[in-house]
């Protein structure tokens, strides 16, 4: 598993005014984006900051990154009652959280927005990652499908108990490679369900996001109704603009009861949260007090665990540089709500997801035109992943639509880990309307494969679109609720430029 190195230092005196600028937009990338209003300006003690974080190896040597310089971060918002050694929260500080005991909570990723920084950084674009998308999984014993933030806490869980009955009986080593275990399992799970690279990722617990607002002095909200959910998150509010101490922005944050437009008012939450503790240290003075600046470097060392190899200090020049970037806030979308063995769920279309996010990622998206051309190539399927049966449905499923019956089979030595498409000379335009199809796949030329076919290849990252799942699936249960439930409303893309107007949220 990987290895956790955490040390705590403490920022020297003699740092300048200029020094203290650089440090404070440093930590607040961590959190997301307030660190680009930075300034670029070089700081001689960046040492002691960026090696006073834990490090994870979750993202693995083989995976997938991005090219030309851009760069994509996962945020992780874990709601853990505990530190990073498995002990307990003090009493004090649950109380304030309003979150119960140790025992409470699990591991869930409550919080998962993916950011796109571009390599001209001209805008930057937010994806909040609903909690209760219900998306498939991989390496879980168990399960095929869960809530995308139940990803970390299942998987942990499950490596735990592998390694007590391996005779594993020191709790910090539990807890450590369990924790590790998670994160690779929810950057894999967005990874599979977004279809883009994630290149880095930052963690932030529960206590991490009230360290962050106490330590801020604070954040201001807008609310566009009152809400009472004193009985749960403790959050009780007016309609209106307030400003929330440490406490009352998480219970901002971590509402879930009564909201109108439920999880995906909570994901606007959420952006509301992040573009409000940028404001506030961009107006507060913290940028420039080296005793508050002392207290953020603290939190980000008690609070935040980082990719392995992310030098925040250099990230924060780098985007520093740029000036004030335009950032731009969305919510994936949710086809339906739903509720599954006794739980409230989101449906989503994997293959949308995936359309929109490389379309908002500037990523090139193959065209379609009004006219599509008839197919003529033959398609084989070859099945990598861990759902059986799946080359020959999304096979039969192609022959509907016109494309050629070809050989489906298991995957070889020829195919990689992650689903592609790769086709034969003359199957070019069948070869990009099928990756169109299938929500982005990967799609290129390969002399292995024999003139006018083309070859697909499913690893365990795929999802069957929605418009090619036989009407007889059960992979998708009908809801057990009566009545009708309310179409989801993702919202319109917030655009912004941090230090901007705190926008109003429900």
């Amino acid at each position: 598993m990987g290895r956790h190195v955490t040390e705590h230092r403490t920022p020297r005196r003699g740092r300048t005014r200029r020094a203290a600028k650089i440090l404070a937009r440093t930590f607040v990338a961590t959190t997301a984006l307030a660190v680009l209003a930075g300034t670029g300006l070089a700081w001689s003690a960046k040492q002691d900051f960026d090696s006073g974080f834990t490090h994870s190896t979750a993202l693995g040597e083989d995976a997938p990154r991005s090219g030309g310089g851009a760069v994509n971060i996962l945020l992780i918002g874990l709601d853990t009652r505990k530190d990073l050694n498995g002990n307990d929260l003090p009493k004090q500080v649950l109380d304030q959280l309003h979150a119960g005991d140790g025992s409470e909570g699990g591991y869930n990723a409550n919080s998962l927005i993916l950011l796109h920084i571009p390599a001209d950084h001209s805008k930057v674009v937010a994806f909040s990652i609903p909690r209760d998308n219900y998306v498939p999984v991989t390496g879980i014993p168990g399960y095929q499908q869960v809530k995308i933030k139940e990803a970390y806490g299942l998987k942990k869980a499950a490596v735990q108990a592998k390694l007590i009955e391996q005779g594993e009986k020191d709790p910090v080593v539990l807890e450590r490679r369990g924790r590790e275990a998670g994160r690779a399992s929810i950057v894999t799970t967005v990874r599979n369900l977004v279809g883009v690279p994630i290149d880095r990722f930052a963690e932030i617990s529960l206590a991490g996001f009230y360290d962050l607002a106490t330590a801020v002095g604070g954040v201001d909200v807008c609310l566009n109704h009152a809400v009472d959910d004193s009985e749960f998150s403790g959050a009780v509010f007016p309609a209106g603009r307030q400003h929330l101490d440490g406490a009352q922005a998480l219970a901002f944050v971590r509402q879930r009861h009564g909201l109108l437009n439920g999880d995906l008012d909570r994901t606007h939450r959420q952006q509301a949260f992040l573009t409000s503790v940028a404001k506030s240290l961009k107006d507060s003075g913290t940028l420039t007090d080296l005793s508050q600046l002392a207290e953020l470097m603290d939190v980000a060392h008690r609070d935040i665990v980082l990719s392995d190899g992310w030098n925040l200090f250099d990230f924060a020049r780098d985007l520093g540089s740029a000036g004030s970037v335009p950032v731009e806030f969305r919510t994936l979308p949710v086809v339906r709500y739903d509720v599954i063995d006794g739980q409230d769920v989101n449906i989503v279309d994997p293959a949308a997801i995936k359309r929109e996010v490389r379309a908002a990622f500037g990523q090139e998206v193959p065209k379609t035109t009004a006219a599509a051309p008839v197919p003529t190539s033959v398609v084989d399927v070859h099945n990598m992943g861990t759902v059986k049966g799946q080359a020959a449905v999304l096979s039969t499923a192609l022959q509907d639509r016109g494309y050629g019956a070809g050989i489906i089979g298991n995957g070889d030595s020829t195919d990689g880990q992650y689903s592609t498409i790769t086709y034969g000379l003359g199957a070019a335009d069948d070869a990009q309307a099928l990756a169109e199809l299938l929500g982005g796949l990967p799609v290129s030329a390969s002399p292995s494969v024999e003139d006018g076919r083309v070859r697909i290849a499913l690893g365990a990252d795929f999802t069957m679109p929605t418009e090619l799942s036989p009407t007889t699936s059960t992979t998708t249960p009908k809801p057990t609720t009566s009545g009708s439930m309310p179409l989801p409303d993702a919202g319109k893309p917030l655009s912004t430029n941090i230090g901007d107007t705190i926008p109003c949220v429900n």
